[in-house]
């Protein structure tokens, strides 16, 4: 981080950062009292749920040292949203626990600058949070609205459901990897790929509209597959995939078939939703496909648990099934503390 020009207090820093420059406050009925006091205030309709989820982001963990302080601001946020919007929840505030080095003037503009538009557009108020000194860690508690009884869990997979995923997977992976050296990509392709790293999109409108359709779903932060296996042990189900079927970007598809499918199937960060639905949903669902302009792709099917720990099945392109040590890496996700 750049040096400070002039030096600031914490609560300057809050001030002037973090508790003006943003409407989604006024915007928002549900908080009659947002930054600046004790605690915050949320107004509770008696027939709603509040979710709840925190994540934290820690620098050359999870960005790069010297990220650019406005994408990381957006993103800081959209991971959390990503979350609200895998069970259906209306995005109500956050909150920002903040560690840095130093109380870097330049990078505090672009940082607030990147979080507050995306808090904006979102309708998300920030309503609260800490600073301190420390290595560069952004936490982020966000809170959002979901009618009573329609949260969508991931316990909720039936035999016999599809499964679904918004978008396209796999982009974030690939540039990461042109980043770190690892595939030359053109300038062209790797500006294409990473806007899906640094400016992923919470699909907030798709998980409302899931609702009632929806058994069960998840966002996909470290991997298709690997989050895939957190709904079928939740559900005590097995999943069998087509790989053919997963869906990828004309980028993507630029690369050997090996590195499609690991990124595709494995690779992470992609902040989509999957999802899995009866299949009396499918006009339903692709009706919402077009309401919304996003691609939702059917990719397989959740079929009985064979043993005792529930598994992906994975069919390849000749639509055999492929053994577990073909399908081994294409099952590994993002571990924080093994990856």
């Amino acid at each position: 981080m750049h040096s400070p020009s002039n030096p600031i207090g914490e609560f300057d820093l809050i001030e002037r950062f973090f508790k003006t420059g943003t409407s989604a406050t006024e915007q928002n009925e549900n908080i009659p009292l947002g930054i600046g006091d004790d605690c915050a205030l949320i107004k509770q309709a008696t027939d709603s749920e509040i979710a709840i989820t925190t994540d934290m982001l820690v620098e050359g963990r999870h960005f790069f040292a010297g990220a650019d302080p406005e994408q990381l601001g957006r993103k800081a946020l959209a991971v959390n949203l990503s979350d609200l919007a895998a069970m259906g929840a209306e995005p109500l505030g956050f909150t920002l626990a903040i560690a840095m080095p130093k109380a870097d003037i330049a990078w505090l503009e672009a940082f607030s600058k990147g979080l507050l538009d995306s808090a904006n557009l979102y309708g998300c108020p920030l309503i609260g949070g800490d600073t301190t000194a420390g290595p560069l860690t952004l936490s982020i508690t966000a809170l959002g609205n979901i009618p009573q009884g329609k949260a969508i869990r991931r316990s909720g997979a039936k035999i016999e459901d599809d499964v679904w995923v918004s978008g396209n997977v796999g982009d974030a992976r690939l540039a990461l990897a042109a980043l770190r050296h690892e595939i030359p990509l053109s300038a062209e392709d790797l500006k294409q790929v990473e806007k899906r790293m640094h400016q992923p999109t919470p699909r907030i409108e798709l998980g409302i509209g899931l609702r009632d359709i929806a058994t069960a779903a998840l966002d996909i932060s470290d991997g298709l597959l690997g989050d895939l296996n957190h709904v079928l042990k939740q559900s005590q189900v097995d999943a069998q995939i087509f790989l053919n079927q997963i869906p990828k970007s004309e980028t993507l598809k630029k690369q050997s078939t090996d590195i499609q499918n690991q990124f595709a199937a494995s690779g992470g960060d992609d902040y989509e939703i999957c999802f899995t639905a009866p299949n009396h949903q499918r006009e339903a669902i692709k009706k919402l496909s077009k309401s919304l302009d996003l691609p939702l792709t059917l990719i397989g099917r959740i079929i009985p648990i064979k043993n005792k720990n529930p598994q992906v099945h994975l069919i390849n392109s000749d639509g055999a099934t492929m053994s577990a040590i073909e399908s081994k890496k294409l099952l590994q996700s993002f571990d924080h503390f093994s990856s």
